[in-house]
């Protein structure tokens, strides 16, 4: 029973520090609309990539891309202030990105399929 209240003090003790360590984002830098459009692509190209309709050199392709728009992101949000032309960059890049992804989904370039050999 001690053993048990000790444990729940030490996870409570932990969660809390966990908690005061994480620095609150600055009031002009927060994109919740980028972060979650960013996510979504990214699970576009998995979805693709477990499909088979991206193959590997088509998916690392839009990886690439969609760290550029990570980098850009990191890039303005760097003074403390994403500015109106700033996201508006930002969108443009997530465009572009979600036609590449389209793109690259639907044309007749698949991964190969990979049979499981029999024993």
């Amino acid at each position: 029973m001690k053993s048990k209240i000790i444990l729940a003090a030490i996870l409570t003790g932990l969660m809390s520090a966990t908690a005061f360590a994480q620095a609150p984002a600055a009031p002009g830098t927060n994109t919740p609309k980028i972060d979650a459009r960013e996510t979504r692509q990214e699970a576009r190209i998995q979805q693709g990539v477990a499909t088979g309709a991206l193959n590997a050199k088509e998916a690392t392709r839009l990886e690439n891309g969609q760290a550029r728009v990570a980098n850009a992101e990191a890039n303005a949000k760097a003074d403390g202030t994403v500015t109106k032309k700033e996201r508006a960059k930002l969108t443009h890049m997530q465009n572009k990105q979600s036609r590449h992804i389209k793109r690259q989904k639907h044309d007749k370039q698949t991964a190969p399929v990979v049979v499981p050999a029999t024993q």
